[in-house]
This record gives C-alpha cells, sequence and structure tokens, in this order.
C-alpha cells in the first residue's frame, strides 16, 4: 500500500508513536511561525522554557494583526516581539511587510517540509506541498525549543478534481463548494489531499485559497502535490532551489474521495454567520450591501488583486458602498503600484489599507451597525467583524468587485467578458522588511524589553481527584473562539495582558461570565458540539483557566481547542450521550470525582448536585496529555521534564 503526500512527509518528520489514525504522534517541526496577536504569549513562555536559541530550521514573528496603534499597548508589544526574536534567533516581520501566510507563502515555504504556527490559517502553505498546521502558541514555544508536535494520526481524505474553472468562477468557490459537502465540522480528524487532472490548473495563489479554506473544515491540514505549477511559483519568487517534487503513491488508500468538477461550479456566497452555509450568489442579489472588503489572508494575492483591478477600472464604486481592498503583502503592493493596478483600484473610489489582518479580525474598517458586509475572507462569525449584529457574507475576489459597483450581492457573470490578467514571470523579491536576529555571540547582549502591558504568563495549578464547582455557563453548538475570547480593535491589544483580557472572556454569549466566574472560584463550562471552532488563539483556553475553569464538558471539541485545553489544564470532557447535555441546566452545582483513574480509563462521571442526576462522560488520553494534565498545563511539564 502506497502513502499519500502528508503521510510521506510524516513518516520523515516522524520523533514518536505509530502511523495508526487516531493514535497520537509526534513531529519534528522545520518551521514555525507567529503573529503578534498570539506571538507575545508564545515568547513569554518560550522565554519560561529557558532555551538559549529557537532550534528550528526556520522561526518568523509576524506582525499583522495588532497593527493599530490606538495607545501604547500595540506597540509595546511589537517592541517586546521585536527583541526577544532578536536574541533568540528569530526573524522578525515588521508591521507593515504583510500578512504571515502570504509572505511565509512568497518567501519561506518549501515543498515536504513541516510548519506550525499561532494562527489556525498556517495550513496557507499546504499550497506549496508542506504539511502546515495551525497550533495554540505554547505548541509553538515547545517546538522552538525543539520539542516535537505532538498530533492525532490524521485520516487521509482526497478531493479529486477535473475540468477547468469558467470565467467568473475563482478558487474560493472551491472552496466553499466543499464546505458545503462537508461542513464546518466535516473535516476533522482529517487531511485534505488535492489532486486530479484539475489541479493543474491552478495556479499556487488560487491553491493557497483553498488550503488556508481547509481550516473552515475542522481539518487537521490540506496539502497540494508539489509539481511543475509549484516549481514556477517558486522560480518566479526567485527560489527554485527551494522546489522539491512531491505528490501521492498511485497505490495511496484513503478514508474518503470527494471527485469536484471544476468546469460545473458557480460564483457562490457564504451566508451569516457560518461559512458553511452557502448559496450561489445569484439567489442572492436582492441583498443590499454597505461594505465591501477585499483582502487577508485568504484572498489577498496580486492575482487575486489584478483580478480586482481589472474588473475595476474605469468604474466607480455604488454610492452607497464603501470598499476596502488590503494587500496581502508589501511585494504585492508594490507589484500592483508598478504596473499601474494601484491606480485603477484608488480611482474606483476603493479605500486601500495597509497590508495586514485588518478588518478580518474587527482590526479597523467594521461595518456600520446592522450593516451587510460583502468580504472576501475566510470566516464570518457572528461579531467577528467588530461589529454584533452586521451581516457579513463570504465571496470571491469577483463577487466582491462586483457587488461594489452594482450595491447588491451581484453575480459577476453579468458584467461580460472575464478581464484577462497575465502574472510577472519574476516577482519582486525584496526581504528589507524581515529583520535577522543576532547571530549566536550577540545575543547574549540583547536587551528583551517589556512595556507595562505585558504581564507574565499565569501558571495553571495541578489537576485534583476531585472538581466540585458550579457550571457557570451553558452554550451551544458551534462555539468559535471569537465566542470564548473576541477579537476586535478594543481588546486584541490586552491579548499579553491577561487578567485584563478577562474581563471580555465570553462577554458575546454573556455578558456577566467574567464576574460570575471570578466570584465562583472554579468552575465548570458545558457546550455543545464542535465546541472551540475556528482560530487557533491558545487565549481561549489561557483566559478561562485564569478565570479558575476546571472543565469543559461537551459533545465534541475542535482539535487545536481541545489541545489548548489540556495544554493549560483544563479537562475536555465530552458527552457518553450527547442527549445528556440537555439535562444541564447553567447555575447546578457539578461535581466530578476520580478524577486521576479517570484519566487513566477514559472514563469519567459527573454529578449534578443540584438534581442528583449522573452523566457519563469520556476524554481519551495519550499518557503525554496525562501528564501534562496533572502538571497543570504544558509549561510546567515542559520545564519539569527538561525539553
Amino acid at each position: 500500500m502506497g502513502y499519500t503526500i502528508a503521510q510521506k512527509i510524516i513518516r520523515e518528520h516522524l520523533v514518536a508513536g505509530k502511523m495508526t489514525p487516531g493514535a497520537e504522534i509526534g513531529l519534528r517541526i522545520d518551521q514555525t511561525l507567529t503573529q503578534d496577536a498570539t506571538g507575545t504569549m508564545a515568547y513569554l513562555a518560550l522565554e519560561a522554557m529557558h532555551v538559549p536559541r529557537v532550534r528550528t530550521e526556520l522561526s518568523v514573528a509576524y506582525i499583522d494583526h495588532n497593527t493599530l496603534q490606538c495607545g501604547f499597548e500595540n506597540a509595546d508589544d511589537h517592541r517586546y516581539i521585536q527583541s526577544v526574536a532578536r536574541k533568540y534567533g528569530v526573524r522578525f516581520s515588521r508591521p507593515g511587510n504583510g500578512i504571515c501566510h502570504q509572505v511565509h507563502l512568497e518567501r519561506y515555504g518549501k515543498p515536504g517540509k513541516t510548519l506550525i504556527g499561532s494562527d489556525s490559517h498556517t495550513p496557507t502553505g499546504g499550497a506549496l506541498g508542506m504539511l502546515a498546521m495551525g497550533a495554540g502558541g505554547m505548541d509553538v514555544a515547545v517546538a522552538m525549543a525543539g520539542g516535537a508536535y505532538y498530533i492525532n494520526m490524521p485520516r487521509m481524505f482526497k478531493v479529486n478534481l477535473s475540468g477547468k474553472l469558467p470565467p467568473w468562477v475563482s478558487a474560493k468557490d472551491v472552496s466553499l463548494e466543499i464546505l458545503r459537502i462537508l461542513s464546518v465540522r466535516g473535516g476533522r480528524g482529517a487531511v485534505i489531499e488535492w489532486g486530479g487532472e484539475g489541479v493543474k490548473t491552478l495556479s499556487v495563489p488560487e491553491r493557497a485559497t483553498i488550503a488556508n479554506m481547509g481550516t473552515e473544515l475542522g481539518a487537521t491540514t490540506s496539502i497540494f502535490p508539489s509539481d511543475e505549477v509549484t516549481r514556477a511559483f517558486l522560480r518566479a519568487q526567485g527560489r527554485e532551489e527551494d522546489f522539491v517534487p512531491l505528490e501521492s503513491d498511485f497505490d495511496a488508500v484513503y478514508d474518503r474521495v470527494i471527485d469536484i468538477d471544476l468546469s460545473g461550479l458557480e460564483p457562490l456566497c457564504a451566508c451569516p454567520h457560518s461559512p458553511d452555509n452557502v448559496r450561489p450568489a445569484r439567489e442572492l442579489e436582492s441583498v443590499q450591501v454597505s461594505q465591501v472588503c477585499v483582502g487577508s489572508c485568504t484572498n489577498s494575492s496580486l492575482r487575486d488583486l489584478l483580478r480586482v483591478a481589472a474588473i475595476l477600472k474605469g468604474r466607480r464604486i455604488a454610492s452607497g458602498v464603501s470598499l476596502s481592498v488590503s494587500p496581502g503583502s508589501r511585494q504585492v503592493l508594490q507589484m500592483l503600484a508598478d504596473c499601474g493596478a494601484l491606480s485603477d483600484i484608488l480611482a474606483s473610489g476603493a479605500r486601500v489599507l495597509e497590508c495586514a489582518c485588518g478588518p478580518c479580525i474587527g482590526m479597523g474598517f467594521s461595518p456600520a451597525s446592522g450593516g451587510v458586509s460583502v468580504r472576501t475572507f475566510n470566516r464570518n462569525f457572528e461579531g467577528r467583524s467588530g461589529t454584533r449584529d452586521a451581516q457579513v457574507y463570504l465571496v470571491s475576489p469577483e463577487v466582491a468587485a462586483a457587488t461594489a459597483l452594482c450595491g447588491h450581492i451581484a453575480d459577476p457573470r453579468a458584467l461580460g467578458a472575464y478581464p484577462e490578467v497575465t502574472l510577472p514571470e519574476r516577482f519582486l523579491a525584496d526581504d528589507s522588511g524581515v529583520l535577522l536576529p543576532a547571530d549566536e555571540a550577540e545575543a547574549a547582549n540583547v536587551e528583551v524589553v517589556r512595556g507595562p502591558n505585558i504581564r507574565p504568563m499565569p501558571l495553571g495549578e495541578p489537576l485534583s481527584d476531585t472538581i466540585v464547582a458550579p457550571m457557570t455557563l451553558k452554550v451551544g453548538d458551534n462555539i468559535t473562539t471569537d465566542h470564548i475570547m473576541p477579537a476586535g480593535a478594543k481588546i486584541l491589544p490586552y491579548r499579553s495582558n491577561v487578567p485584563k483580557l478577562s474581563e471580555f472572556c465570553f462577554t458575546v454569549c454573556d455578558e456577566t461570565f467574567p464576574a460570575r466566574a471570578r466570584a465562583a472560584g472554579r468552575s465548570i463550562i458545558v457546550g455543545g458540539a464542535n465546541y472551540g471552532q475556528g482560530s487557533s488563539r491558545e487565549h481561549a483556553a489561557l483566559v478561562p483557566m485564569y478565570l479558575g475553569v476546571r472543565a469543559v464538558v461537551a459533545k465534541s471539541f475542535a482539535r487545536i481547542h481541545a489541545a489548548n485545553l489540556i495544554n493549560y489544564g483544563i479537562l475536555p470532557l465530552t458527552f457518553a450521550d450527547p442527549d445528556d447535555y440537555d439535562c444541564l441546566t447553567q447555575g447546578d452545582e457539578l461535581a466530578i470525582t476520580g478524577v486521576f483513574a479517570g484519566l487513566e480509563s477514559g472514563k469519567f462521571t459527573l454529578l449534578d448536585k443540584t438534581t442528583g442526576k449522573s452523566f457519563a462522560l469520556t476524554c481519551a488520553l495519550s499518557p503525554r496529555q496525562r501528564d501534562i494534565l496533572r502538571a497543570g498545563g504544558l509549561l510546567a511539564y515542559t520545564k519539569g521534564e527538561g525539553k
């Protein structure tokens, strides 16, 4: 039996465990990336491990999230990250240099390498044939320190593409189509490999859009073959020497195979408030729009923005629409300017924002109250835009441009002939926006600079054999990390100040939760299916830990969030019978006894002391995870192991 692409990379990087689906494996990590919303805590953890120098082949710290400097907080974080990166051997991508995934794809991604990043859309690197995965910042810190990254051996899904995309249909529509097929839960525990003859018609930027959006399936990662299309992209970036051919074996076996005919697709939209709520654009033309945003790590490549510029050229956006365009990198912005496409964008009435995540995480350009915003982004969770009652639709750059011109959601095929766009054979390769670290001799003299908003890393407490605590919160299905720990310009600046950040925990669901959790001291949260969906932000586990949450009981968990809960000493427990969820009421006094025995057996009992009812729970843990929980979290465990 042959190997899939992912299995080949895993086999070459395996340092612990066996490649049995569902079993825990440890992988050697070649590259890491961090961004500033999660990076501060990751580097605080790295410092606490007392490792003098990172041990990966390449680690890069990107500044792309918290770029609005309305006070000193974000600037202080940037200064801290720059100084700690210089000291510990990490490259530092300056503010304005671009979005981490776009820049990493352009300048650092290599076929066959492993990459983890403290951002859930790190799988974008799969467009180059990398095994690229999102992870919590603590896991990234361990990898930078030379430790393995642990996941459960994933299942293998294959998407066979045939045909070719018709005019006005793009890679974003492929992403929305697979979300329509699988849903936001359908990829959990799996690697999505893209293949078939249709793959050869997709450029690397198009593949990157699809790999990026695979995160919304709940997948471990997505991956494409490294082929002549990959070679051409790397050659255009001036680094053809990084090319390595990589494809699956002809007799590789997959757990599921899905066929998609590219030629049969049409422009699609994801409606509020979930990326899998997909409908054809032609069915939504009655939806009036007040805002359109083009950009994010999903659709901010030169190819995407040249297409938008060609559609807007000689036209003006509708009077009731505000259009923003955010290039994914300084390289993209400079090349748009050099070829004149930037002028076409500006002449349409668009507002050009800096090369950063920006509106995608609610960092500026929030919609008006009750506004309808059409975005080329990857998530449309409620409140994520920075406006709680906004209605956000996810679309391709083509649909976005047509919508901006028409003032309502528009099928771009009505605009006529599809404008041809030709990409240059060579891209601008200017790495001056990335600062190199000090050499090892100089590093000892580098001072790490901390501002007053940077607080020490909170530590968890060792697990106890009995947990008796009130249920301070009960939430439903598909609770995202944006529900647990909101983003946005008002909250993100406190990512390095957990006491302050805790004031916002779960306030999207219940504004009284932080005060109630503090008053309880210890507490338990109950959730529905796919709890913790969305970003890799470890703050969604770190802050509840700080507020005294000792266990989360849910119908099921998203992969990264479950790992983050364990990393911070919180028990992620699953109902043996999902219907038991309905029997529990917020405010009930709960008890979990025999915790240590449960760690070994994987079976726990939850007693509702208020009603007297008992419920069976499960929690499948590896020996390593048991030890992490006993120690009170990954940091304490890692320091105790001397890793």
